[in-house]
């Protein structure tokens, strides 16, 4: 089954109605937004996502956040697996200017969790929709992503999704960040 990287909807949804979100708060939690507040939770280690904004898919906040990370459930469209990501405010800039095919202007190192994997993307195409022969695709266990201001500075390490630990995704792009294996 061809799964899309659900990224460019989180940035979507992130950037479109960023007032919509925040007005837009579940009043009482259903079972279900309960479900997906946990899930959304798992994907950051606790001293982050307890404090998070918690954001369903369909724009509904889940959970009003203190501390600028947004967390978010598996994005719907994938329906095998699970996705939930934590983002801080670099990735968040990051992503609308990947988003947006636009000029990255990291202010300082930024930082995502995805501690319970994901679904995969192209090592080598930020905007690869899936698998292909030549597209290097990577399906990523628990992992960190780090953004750097200059991403120069990424020149030389290594692109090796394989070598058991950190690697280049998108090396050679304005959208090269750092993926951080973790158990």
């Amino acid at each position: 089954m061809l799964r899309r990287n659900p990224l460019p909807l989180l940035v979507a949804l992130l950037i479109a109605a960023p007032t919509a979100l925040m007005a837009q708060e579940a009043e009482f939690a259903s079972p279900d937004a309960e479900a997906k507040i946990k899930e959304a939770m798992s994907a950051a280690i606790p001293e982050i996502s307890s404090n998070a904004t918690i954001m369903d898919w369909d724009q509904t906040m889940l959970k009003e956040g203190s501390n600028g990370w947004t967390c978010l459930p598996t994005p719907p469209m994938i329906v095998e697996g699970t996705a939930p990501m934590c983002l801080d405010e670099q990735w968040v800039h990051w992503a609308h200017a990947w988003m947006t095919k636009g000029d990255v202007a990291t202010e300082h190192v930024g930082i995502g969790y995805m501690l319970a994997g994901d679904e995969g993307a192209s090592n080598i195409d930020p905007y690869a929709e899936g698998p292909t022969e030549d597209n290097d695709w990577v399906i990523a266990g628990p992992h960190l992503m780090v953004i750097v201001p200059n991403v120069a500075d990424l020149e030389g390490m290594t692109t090796d999704h394989e070598s058991g630990g950190p690697w280049v995704m998108w090396q050679g792009t304005p959208y090269a960040h750092i993926m951080v294996p973790v158990r």
